[in-house]
């Protein structure tokens, strides 16, 4: 199993929005390492933090499970979308999507602050100055320390 960080803004999807949808296309990564990662290395069962970018705090607030293998975003056939996509065709497709499903909200939000401040999190690639792809990969260890920072109480401040 691999394990994921997968960015989007609160404003246009958050937590909620996939509490209430359930399953979703992660439709619009328009970012061909991004794109490779959810085509190439993802997988059905695949973990992902749900993380709000654009936020005040920019947080992991969730966990997503990959339910689809990867195929064809449709955004990028669609010319009234926002992600559509000239250079792409039916034929020769550019942009590839996955469908996630919701598995739970966190208690508390971690925030990037939080994150990059634990020793235990260090190397963590959201936490590397620059680090702007909206899907990437996550290590176990990581992984399961910010979903039990999640799960609990705290009055750990951000």
């Amino acid at each position: 199993m691999n394990y994921w960080l997968l960015k989007i803004e609160a404003a246009c999807f958050s937590i909620d929005d996939m509490k209430r949808e359930k399953k979703v296309p992660w439709t619009g990564i328009r970012n061909y390492q991004a794109r490779n990662f959810m085509r190439d290395k993802m997988k059905v069962g695949d973990l992902a933090l749900f993380y709000h970018s654009s936020a005040d705090p920019t947080a992991a607030v969730g966990v997503v499970k990959v339910v689809s293998e990867a195929y064809p975003d449709p955004t990028q056939f669609d010319k009234k979308d926002d992600h559509f996509d000239p250079k792409a065709t039916k034929e020769k497709p550019m942009w590839s999507v996955v469908d996630v499903q919701f598995v739970r909200k966190f208690k508390q939000p971690i925030s990037l602050h939080q994150m990059k401040i634990r020793p235990d999190l260090v190397g963590m690639s959201v936490t590397q100055k620059g680090s702007r792809l909206s899907v990437l990969p996550v290590s176990e260890k990581h992984f399961k320390i910010i979903e039990e920072l999640g799960n609990k109480i705290s009055s750990f401040a951000a």
